[in-house]
């Protein structure tokens, strides 16, 4: 008798901690998501801002960080980037102007636990290289 009421006692506690666990790893599931494509957007900024401040186009800057950032889904739109200070075209001796290259993206959930999560990705370098 005592086996059936422990078979049960079982069935009750699993029952309670099952949403729990779930949520642990779906929770974890969007953590590393998130983290991919923090990673991911830094990269492609970086790819970007070292365009622009190799050659000022902002048409390349944009591709190169779209390339960079492929793996995203949705991908990157020309929304989602934004330049800061545009190199000169010419650089007086003894400064060391800087560009900045802003990426702004909004990560949907798959798990629907959290988000959606607004992530940015920065680049910033001096102009010339």
């Amino acid at each position: 008798m005592s086996h059936d009421s422990e078979r049960g006692a079982a069935a009750v506690e699993f029952a309670i901690l099952l949403p729990l666990l779930l949520m642990l790893v779906l929770g974890t599931i969007e953590f590393g998501r998130a983290y991919n494509a923090q990673i991911t957007l830094t990269n492609a900024a970086r790819d970007g801002v070292r365009v622009m401040a190799i050659s000022g186009n902002q048409t390349a800057a944009r591709s190169a960080a779209r390339n960079a950032a492929a793996s995203l889904s949705p991908g990157l739109q020309d929304t989602n980037i934004q330049f800061g200070t545009v190199c000169p075209s010419t650089i007086p001796a003894g400064t060391s102007p800087q560009t900045t290259f802003t990426i702004n993206y909004t990560l949907s959930t798959i798990t629907g636990v959290a988000g959606p999560f607004p992530i940015t990705g920065k680049g910033v370098m001096l102009c010339g290289g």
